[in-house]
């Protein structure tokens, strides 16, 4: 896929707020701290459309990209260790609850740190999309942080939680734009079918 254009509509906290729909969406979900908001700028190939932080929880609200003008890309709030407030929390749950279980078109992408054994949070996001059916696949981020020993033998440890194959999910870097291609490409074969 090319993209030619890339442009931030909103920011949105509830269903009334959110743009039309246009097409199928690809929405990006994870732990704080994740790298969505990498992901998806190493995707558009844009370095600050979507704000990054080395500080967990800056994606507050729901955002919503524009792609070359046929479909958005989605931006969550991030779950997990952020340093904020309990009420903020749950105000971000409730915030992603709504968009994933409104009736648009979707395709989620559920964001895993390679380095890290699944949290309770991402169980949890996890039970949650297959409960009601949500169409997700898994990106194992910041691969280009562990060595190929390292990421067979961390690979080994993360199936002791979750059952895949390596075929059904995505394997990025953002530092080394490992993965971007074989992402765009499924994307395109989402919006073609």
């Amino acid at each position: 896929m090319n993209i030619k254009k890339a442009e931030y509509i909103k920011s949105s906290v509830s269903l009334k707020d959110y743009p039309e729909t246009i097409n199928k969406e690809f929405a990006f979900v994870g732990r704080s701290n994740v790298g969505k908001s990498s992901l998806i700028n190493t995707l558009l190939s844009r370095r600050n459309l979507a704000r990054t932080s080395k500080t967990p929880g800056r994606t507050q609200l729901i955002n919503f990209f524009k792609i070359n003008d046929s479909f958005f890309m989605v931006d969550l709030p991030g779950y997990g260790f952020a340093k904020v407030p309990a009420a903020v929390k749950k105000n971000w749950g409730n915030i992603m609850e709504t968009y994933l279980s409104s009736e648009r078109d979707k395709v989620i992408f559920l964001l895993l740190d390679i380095r890290r054994i699944p949290s309770e949070e991402d169980m949890k996001m996890l039970e949650y999309l297959e409960y009601y059916k949500v169409e997700y696949y898994i990106v194992f981020t910041k691969i280009d942080k562990l060595s190929n020993n390292e990421k067979f033998r961390q690979l080994k440890e993360i199936r002791k939680k979750l059952v895949f194959d390596n075929e059904d999910v995505f394997f990025h870097s953002s530092l080394k734009n490992t993965g971007t291609t074989e992402i765009l490409d499924f994307i395109e074969e989402k919006l073609n079918n």
